[in-house]
């Protein structure tokens, strides 16, 4: 297996259908030397290309594409993807816009003909040869400008060995056209002309592809909503002077001043100021949070007010709004499992309905004997059955899909786990860090009944010998202390700490090693035995080598978890928490929380084993996690949710990210990949039944049903292509009303 592979993300144009895509897939995987995997996305218009340099480069990929009709947009250096796709989807629009303006001005006069030759307006004015050959002055432009695209991508496409929609539109327009000019200069051929038909089919048809490209083009708001979060310069400091320099010219180390009003550059610690800073784009949470010295911020968030000092730890592609950006672009540019129904049906649908229209031709002239009934039908059938729909129907849904999670701080990794995450019906939850907080935090200050000491007194000895050390608890007890109060102060690994504090010799520790071989006051020990029951620690404190009191430290529970499995419970959800904590600590925090078994004891290197085991019950099971110790149970889960303030580990063997942190959010996703699907499924139920419906009625199975008007019954052409526009701009505002979609 070749190790040295390259991987890009590049834009496509030109595609119109689900052929397209998969005639651009198939020349780079099946023709082109060094390319491993290609995947193109219809919605996106973006290929995904694994290749060898070595066999390969980026040039010879863009001439493959290029030689079945397509355009590959090749890397700009320093811009994004988003930002080179959407300025050439900007061009494209504008050719649209301007051959559907010629269109318009050649079809509008040619409708009015047609009309006016129907009502009897024009007199005889429609019998002169005249007549004739302006229906063809007007008629030709349309078919030879506004139409070549359809013929060139229609041949490239056949010579790829596949057939697209453009094979459809072409063929079904140029049989009216020809027909037409048969009888405009051939005395043996008769009948009414047809080119308003042939310039009707291809402007209104060119009119919904411009449609569909302004609305696809929303599609991509959630990507380009995060990149205009990142600023375009940093005032950079060096040699105490400020520089306004390109955000990529600043590195790690460097020092940045962020104004207020202005949004942070990168990702760094704060040396200097304090603000108020909004993280909203990250966390979710309306309100700025208090940030100063030693306190991280992301690049991306808003200064709202205070000037700061910030020095760079992650610049670029390393930072926290990159990585998010490049999740989300991931999972947008993927297949889902429902999509291979689709590409399946799309790779044969264009050859079995040419086979239709043939037949269909071929049935209605010996059964009327009159060609032009037959050809109409066979032009109707041609151009009512474009497979765009289908080929729309699930990359949209997902692009939308993946866009409101990002909006809600939900990063999927890729469509597979979107589509997977709504089947989740057994939830494991890492206790520390997931459903509490993750820090231990002082909930109980006790003093003995013959202690001589007050309360206040008593919290402020034991602060102040705290706070030197650096242990976890020691800083849950030590609060805002001055470490200098602290004299002669001495650490005991693994029992406690000592120190002199205003005379008074403090010791505060493990119940054993403070009481030694005598025992704690038997109020203290009541107290103490209780708050061991529920899941807290005991620390002693001893002064002057007298036990005067307890203190009981506890990891406090995450605001929102009991919320959150209440909520997942409501829903069939069965949540089971896991803890290397003892059985009692464990109980306490799960039934504070609702969570009805508790798994305690579980060393890191068992979770991915029981994982495992309840995945063997048939379970669809999701983890959620935030340390590095969750990262096996995470990869071994179905669907693995790591807390976006948890370790890089968590979060790269993780399927979906939770950006805010919030139990809530897993519910969320879920919510959210039943959404997504949901639309799919009525993507793809819309566009199989518009072709199930419409092509029978365009090859003539309405015209015995008299009650039915005259146009419904003959499906004229001009009907078949509105339909068919109609479709695809439907499949696609379906999809964006997803995105309005409250979790």
């Amino acid at each position: 297996m070749n190790d040295n592979l390259t991987r890009v993300t590049l834009p496509v144009l030109g595609m119109s259908c689900a052929g397209c895509s998969g005639n651009v897939e198939r020349v780079l995987n099946e023709r082109t030397d060094g390319v491993r995997e290609a995947t193109v996305n219809l919605a996106l218009e973006r290929a995904t290309i694994s290749y060898d340099p070595a066999q390969v480069d980026l040039d010879g990929l863009a001439a493959a594409v290029a030689g079945i009709g397509f355009t590959l947009v090749l890397p700009d250096p320093g811009r994004s993807i988003v930002l080179t796709q959407e300025e050439a989807q900007d061009h494209e629009i504008a050719r649209h816009k301007r051959e559907l303006l010629l269109g318009f001005i050649c079809t509008v006069p040619l409708a009015i003909m047609a009309l006016g030759r129907g009502l009897g307006w024009l007199g005889d004015w429609p019998a002169s040869p005249l007549f004739g050959w302006l229906m063809w002055l007007l008629a030709t432009p349309v078919q030879i400008v506004v139409g070549r695209s359809f013929y060139t991508g229609g041949f490239k496409s056949l010579r790829a060995g596949g057939a697209n929609m453009d094979v459809l539109v072409a063929l079904g327009s140029s049989v009216a056209y020809a027909y037409s000019l048969a009888v405009l200069v051939l005395p043996a051929v008769d009948g009414p002309l047809h080119f308003p038909t042939a310039a009707m089919i291809i402007t209104l048809i060119r009119l919904g592809k411009l449609l569909e490209a302004r609305a696809r083009r929303l599609t991509t708001g959630a990507v380009r909503g995060l990149l205009d979060l990142a600023p375009e310069t940093a005032r950079l400091i060096r040699d105490n002077a400020e520089t306004e320099v390109p955000v990529a010219s600043v590195a790690p180390g460097d020092r940045v001043r962020v104004r207020p009003g202005d949004r942070i550059p990168v990702d760094g610690e704060i040396e200097d100021g304090h603000a108020a800073v909004d993280m909203s784009a990250f966390t979710g949470e309306p309100l700025p949070v208090d940030c100063g010295p030693g306190d991280m911020v992301l690049g991306g968030a808003v200064n709202r007010d205070g000037s700061l000092i910030v020095r760079a730890i992650a610049v670029g592609a390393d930072s926290a709004l990159s990585r998010i950006t490049r999740m989300v672009e991931q999972a947008q540019e993927g297949k889902a499992p429902v999509q291979r129904l689709a590409d399946r049906v799309s790779a044969v649908f264009v050859p079995v309905i040419i086979g239709i229209a043939l037949l269909t031709f071929a049935a209605w002239w010996a059964i009327g004997g009159a060609f032009l009934p037959a050809m109409m039908r066979l032009v109707a059938v041609l151009v009512v059955a474009c497979p765009c729909a289908l080929g729309l129907a699930t990359p949209t849904a997902i692009v939308v899909g993946t866009g409101l999670g990002a909006r809600h701080g939900i990063l999927f990794r890729n469509p597979e786990v979107l589509e997977r995450t709504r089947g989740i019906n057994l939830l494991l939850v890492d206790k520390t860090g997931t459903i509490t907080e993750g820090r231990p935090v002082a909930t109980d200050w006790i003093i003995a009944e013959d202690a001589a000491l007050t309360i206040d007194k008593f919290r402020d000895l034991v602060s102040a010998a705290e706070a030197p050390s650096e242990h976890p608890v020691a800083r849950a007890l030590a609060g805002d202390a001055d470490p200098s109060r602290a004299i002669d102060f001495k650490a005991e690994p693994g029992q406690g700490i000592e120190a002199r504090i205003d005379g008074y010799l403090v010791r505060v520790g493990a119940p054993d090693w403070i009481v030694g071989e005598d025992t704690l006051p038997a109020d203290l020990v009541t107290r103490g035995n209780d708050l061991s029951a529920m899941g807290k620690t005991v620390i002693a404190v001893a002064v002057d080598d007298r036990p005067v009191g307890l203190v009981a430290v506890s990891d406090t529970v995450r605001e929102g978890a009991a919320a959150a499995v209440g909520l997942l419970d409501s829903r069939g959800i069965d949540v089971i928490m896991l803890t290397g904590d003892a059985q009692p600590a464990a109980d306490a925090v799960a039934g504070e929380v609702g969570i009805l078994q508790a798994v305690a004891s579980v060393r890191p290197d068992e979770k991915a084993r029981i994982v495992g085991e309840f995945h063997a019950d048939c379970a669809v099971v999701g983890m959620v996690g935030d340390g590095v110790n969750d990262a096996p149970a995470l990869a071994a889960a179905d669907v693995g949710f790591a807390m976006g303030h948890g370790s890089d580990i968590a979060i790269e063997a993780a399927d979906v990210t939770l950006v805010r942190g919030d139990l809530r959010d897993v519910l969320r996703a879920i919510r959210l990949s039943q959404a997504t699907l949901g639309t799919i499924r009525q993507n793809l139920f819309w566009a199989f039944c518009y072709n199930l419906l419409l092509v029978p009625a365009a090859a003539g199975a309405l015209s015995s049903i008299s009650i039915l008007p005259g146009f419904l019954r003959d499906f004229h052409p001009i009907l078949a292509a509105s339909a068919m526009a109609a479709s695809s701009v439907t499949v696609v505002l379906n999809s964006l009303r997803l995105g309005r979609t409250r979790l």
